[in-house]
């Protein structure tokens, strides 16, 4: 049975194959971390800053160019500021890459592929 790991929270999609693979590689190992459903709950704009310094990307960087949302929203104009674009995602959170590994001391990872997950692990 996996060990509640409530230091890890995993956003995620269970209709995405890569999010559903990344929680696979996690419960094989033994953990159960937080899930989130993200579509369902939306992480909120402090959420998704803090999310982006752990990753050491850019807001633009964690967003799914190929959504119907981010050309509807003109997300492809390189003018937008971070704010702009975080409150996107905020609001459309289907544009939120995934899926998501944090962990509470404020490490992350996409996992794409899932196994990048891994990493945290150590």
């Amino acid at each position: 049975m996996p060990v509640d790991r409530p230091d890890l929270c995993l956003w995620h999609n269970p209709r995405c194959s890569k999010s559903r693979a990344a929680l696979e590689l996690l419960t094989a190992r033994g953990i159960a971390p937080r899930v989130v459903h993200y579509l369902d709950t939306p992480p909120s704009p402090e959420d998704l800053r803090a999310a982006v310094v752990a990753l050491g990307v850019t807001p633009r960087d964690l967003l799914r160019t190929g959504e119907a949302e981010y050309a509807r929203l003109g997300l492809d104009e390189q003018s937008l500021d971070d704010a702009a674009i975080i409150a996107a995602m905020h609001a459309h959170p289907r544009l939120i890459e995934r899926p998501v590994l944090l962990r509470d001391d404020g490490r992350a990872a996409v996992g794409r592929p899932p196994e990048r997950i891994l990493a945290l692990l150590d």
